[in-house]
């Protein structure tokens, strides 16, 4: 038995917020109490004194890139599965745009079984079309069966709306969501940064918002005409925000509660400048856009428009980083710093209270792919995060096999310090972490 003693309790899950005690019995939630003296067991539990500390149910990310199969020398599941840990991740939900896809039951099955052998909760989708190429459906039915969480070609979007719609009817009938990357290029010269003045800078024609728009207008509307779970990945333009708005309100006029979104912390704490003075480890699909736009998606996030925050982790090598802006693939780490820039340009600038960054870092995403995930309720599966909210550290090294960040060097707020699952303490805070 655990017992979590001295922290600040918060479950969103339940509507808690308080000072109290957890107790962590058999890998489970055995009860949350105000006092711990009354436990009898007291004595013969190993205590955490979280004086200070938040304890939280552990994060979930819904947006994660492990690159295992077939490009395991950027991260592979072992590497990405401690960066989750580190972060204060307990579940994740890998995409499915490795190589080979997961489009096929083999894949899939090599995933999920190499997921089962880190201490991470590793859940994965499956592509929607066969080889991500836009052009014929998988078998989702086959592929749901076989333990795939939900279905996206992440990296990729979906151009044929025919096809898209019967991709929706499908996910609608299963009643599993489809995430979607809404990036046209029909409206990209050059992707990964944004067109306009950084573009210019660098003599590219760059990626126009409209690409995000257009897409984003499209398959909100096929949304709301079948009723599929959709999930808009890392918006990034303020009208992305605004149609999300409205088409969730249509959609509750309707009785429905179908229509979601998520958000990056890259693009809550960053602008298209960050491109000049970072250079590629600011390059990213889609690309870091304007003030407006950055602070619509704040917007988005506090009036629950943007219900999710997830990283879109995406390691890349030290020498493909390298190359030139046109050339660098585009996509930065995420999984290690996500909470703490959460904290610092979320929390620590009153934009959003510290229960619902938890709401939309655990409850919110874990209730999108119907994960036992989320809740510190009694009788759940013991998975938390424990971290000091006003404890501040540099971002130096990483688990991580890659360190494709424009965080490094940063100061950011909030330290984990321990992350908790099935009861059994898999990460704690190294001893050369220096916090203040």
């Amino acid at each position: 038995m655990i017992l979590i003693k001295n922290g600040t309790v918060v479950d969103p899950a339940n509507g808690i917020k308080k000072q109290a005690s957890v107790l962590i019995k058999d890998g489970k939630i055995e009860k949350i109490i105000d006092e711990s003296c009354a436990l009898e067991e007291v004595n013969s539990c190993q205590i955490i004194d979280a004086l200070g500390c938040i304890v939280a149910p552990g994060l979930v990310d819904v947006h994660v890139h492990f690159r295992d199969p077939g490009f395991s020398y950027k991260e592979d599941i072992k590497t990405g599965a401690k960066a989750a840990l580190r972060g204060g991740f307990t579940s994740v939900v890998l995409m499915a745009n490795t190589n080979p896809v997961v489009d096929n039951v083999e894949t899939l099955t090599y995933v999920l079984q190499k997921g089962k052998e880190t201490d991470l909760k590793i859940y994965t989708c499956a592509t929607v079309t066969k080889g991500m190429a836009g052009e014929e459906l998988t078998d989702m039915e086959l592929l749901f069966g076989q333990g795939a969480v939900g279905f996206t070609d992440d990296g990729k979007p979906i151009m044929d709306a025919t096809l898209t719609k019967s991709a929706f009817k499908k996910v609608a009938a299963l009643k599993v969501p489809i995430s979607l990357h809404e990036e046209n290029p029909k409206f990209i010269q050059e992707n990964g940064v944004n067109a306009g003045k950084i573009a210019e800078y660098y003599k590219i024609g760059g990626s126009s918002r409209e690409a995000e728009i257009s897409m984003i207008a499209r398959d909100l509307q096929l949304a709301l005409e079948t009723n599929a779970s959709l999930n808009i990945q890392h918006i990034s333009t303020k009208e992305g925000v605004a149609l999300v708005r409205e088409a969730k309100r249509k959609a509750a006029e309707q009785g429905f509660d179908n229509i979601h979104a998520e958000a990056t912390p890259h693009h809550f704490s960053l602008t298209q400048e960050a491109v000049l003075q970072y250079g590629t480890l600011a390059k990213m699909n889609p690309p870091l856009r304007e003030e407006a736009d950055r602070l619509a998606v704040i917007e988005g996030l506090k009036d629950g428009t943007i219900d999710i925050i997830a990283t879109d982790h995406a390691p890349h090598s030290t020498e493909e980083k390298a190359k030139p802006i046109t050339e660098a693939p585009s996509g930065i780490i995420g999984l290690e710093t996500a909470l703490a820039l959460g904290i610092t340009n979320l929390v620590d600038t009153g934009q959003l209270s510290v229960d619902t960054l938890i709401e939309r870092m655990s409850t919110a995403p874990a209730r999108l792919y119907h994960l036992m995930a989320g809740t510190l309720s009694e009788g759940a599966s013991a998975d938390l995060v424990i971290f000091d909210i006003n404890a501040s550290w540099t971002v130096k090294e990483f688990a991580s096999k890659s360190s494709n960040s424009p965080f490094v060097g940063q100061t950011l707020q909030g330290v984990v310090k321990y992350t908790i699952v099935d009861g059994k303490i898999v990460y704690m805070q190294e001893d050369n972490l220096k916090s203040s």
